[in-house]
């Protein structure tokens, strides 16, 4: 029912999906977490990468997608010594469409500095432009809004778009699909010089992620956070902020000049 200026009519409407997705590996499930049930594959992988579960593609598998009347459950295999060391985290808890650290068990874990990364070469008329591609790179938003988006800029174009209604989740997927295509072809903090661009405030998780897998520069379209600044401080990333048109704000690290 929708009411404009005091009067009401009935129409059909479109809303995102937010559907509990298990992450499972080795047979044991490890979060469950609240996402658009879209790129799913792409999701399972990034979310694996950053978090470490995995160094680099050739250590994951997917082994199937369930669909069930509860949710999703996405089926993983991984190697033995990657599963030993996700045993010991005990993070098989709940996650929120909106949280990224839900499960994590100790301050060590949440506060753990990623490798140093390199700095792209991008200026300010870069990130302007990226995020007017992206403002019409975002289609299941523009049917139902209130979904996320990640990007990824390279050589001067969008190439890649992701969507959720959890920022994690977007960037999470991105990262997936980036994975797949080749870019991060190790976690190692060597040879990424793209940039990510997120419709969300800049959270420690979206630095930290970013991070982890080598990409240098994060540019948000809302505020940052205090701790998201000083992660990006700690590993060398370039935090922008703000961006909206050609107005940003740079919180860590520089731009090139135009």
């Amino acid at each position: 029912m929708r009411f404009d200026h005091g009067i009401g009519r009935q129409r059909p409407d479109r809303v995102a999906e937010e559907v509990p997705v298990a992450l499972v590996y080795n047979g044991v499930p490890h979060a469950v977490m609240l996402a658009t049930p879209a790129d799913l594959e792409d999701f399972a992988l990034g979310f694996s990468l950053s978090e470490g579960i995995v160094a680099h593609r050739d250590e994951w598998q997917l082994v199937q997608i369930e669909p069930g009347e509860d949710g999703i459950s996405i089926q993983m295999a991984i190697p033995g010594e990657r599963f030993e060391a996700l045993s010991s985290q005990a993070r098989n808890l709940p996650g929120r469409g909106g949280c990224g650290l839900c499960g994590r068990e100790s301050l060590a874990q949440v506060m753990a500095v990623p490798a140093p990364v390199p700095r792209p070469v991008v200026d300010a008329g870069m990130i302007t432009a990226g995020f007017a591609e992206l403002a019409a790179a975002q289609p299941l938003n523009a049917r139902c809004h209130g979904l996320h988006a990640a990007g990824y800029v390279q050589g001067g174009r969008l190439r890649h778009v992701r969507e959720d209604v959890g920022r994690h989740n977007a960037l999470d997927k991105l990262i997936g699909v980036l994975a797949y295509e080749g870019v991060l072809a190790q976690v190692d903090g060597r040879g990424v010089d793209g940039f990510v661009l997120i419709t969300s405030r800049a959270s420690y998780e979206i630095v930290h992620k970013t991070a982890t897998v080598g990409i240098g520069l994060v540019a948000a379209i809302s505020a940052p956070t205090g701790l998201a600044i000083d992660m990006a401080a700690r590993t060398g990333l370039t935090l922008v902020a703000f961006a909206r048109g050609e107005a940003m704000t740079v919180y860590a690290g520089r731009l090139a000049a135009e």
